[in-house]
């Protein structure tokens, strides 16, 4: 007998009217799978994941935001929030007034080195509002976010009817070794076609699209231990050196230095 999934965990949302300070930090760790419910709040959010992939919904729109980037939800936004594996995540909740320079739209976000050593200094002391040096802190952090640059999101989607069956193949079997120019013959068009459209459905072109899918699938394997060389055919690389390159171009880090972060 085939085994039924197991349903996803419903979280609570932290706060429900207010915020009990300015700015707050808070950081979860959550079990696979689950959820946060629809919801909206006055006050702005800036998600980050320290090890797993968090998905956000919203408006038909979703944003993945895999390890050591972070993800904008601008104040009134309603919105939901789901892993599919266990995920380390932090937020800062930032109340209105102090939204005014940032992104109008929910976007990923650029997350400055100093900005990332504060989250990670914080994931095991987390700051308190009211004392002097972690206002500061949180000061300080808020003034990188001002300056933080939106990058859309990390691995777009799209329902254009042309994308679609190549998007789902690919989410299928990332390690699909078909090339762009064997989608279009498949699909009836041509390449300069479909690049276009990748260009302007998911704002970058497929061979990038393709690598940040397989990197999103190497995450979980990484931190279950799965050697390199496995996880690179598993993927579609044609070996444990050209995974690795791929990795650290996408992530800024090789896949050992996530493995020992995680």
């Amino acid at each position: 007998m085939k085994a039924r999934p197991t349903p996803a965990a419903t979280l609570s949302t932290p706060y429900r009217d207010a915020l009990p300070a300015q700015i707050v930090f808070r950081a979860a760790t959550l079990s696979a799978p689950a959820s946060y419910p629809r919801h909206r709040h006055a006050w702005g959010e800036f998600v980050y994941a320290y090890e797993g992939v968090l998905e956000l919904q919203f408006a038909g729109h979703q944003l993945l935001v895999p390890p050591l980037c972070g993800a904008w939800l601008p104040p009134e936004l309603e919105h939901r929030g789901l892993n599919r594996q266990a995920v380390v995540h932090a937020s800062l909740y930032l109340a209105a007034p102090l939204c005014a320079q940032l992104p109008a739209q929910a976007c990923v976000l650029t997350v400055d080195p100093l900005l990332r050593a504060l989250l990670e200094r914080w994931r095991e002391r987390p700051p308190e509002p009211a004392r002097p040096a972690d206002a500061r802190q949180l000061q300080v952090a808020l003034d990188l976010l001002h300056e933080a640059q939106p990058s859309g999101s990390y691995l777009p989607g799209s329902r254009d009817p042309l994308l679609l069956p190549l998007l789902e193949a690919l989410h299928a079997n990332p390690a699909d070794p078909r090339s762009l120019a064997d989608w279009a013959r498949q699909l009836h068009s041509t390449e300069r076609t479909l690049q276009r459209r990748c260009q302007q459905q998911l704002g970058m072109g497929f061979t990038e699209w393709r690598s940040r899918l397989r990197t999103v699938r190497a995450l979980p394997r990484l931190r279950a231990g799965e050697p390199l060389q496995s996880i690179a055919q598993a993927l579609g690389y044609g070996g444990a050196a050209a995974f690795i390159a791929l990795f650290k171009r996408q992530m800024g880090m090789t896949p050992q230095d996530y493995r020992q972060r995680g």
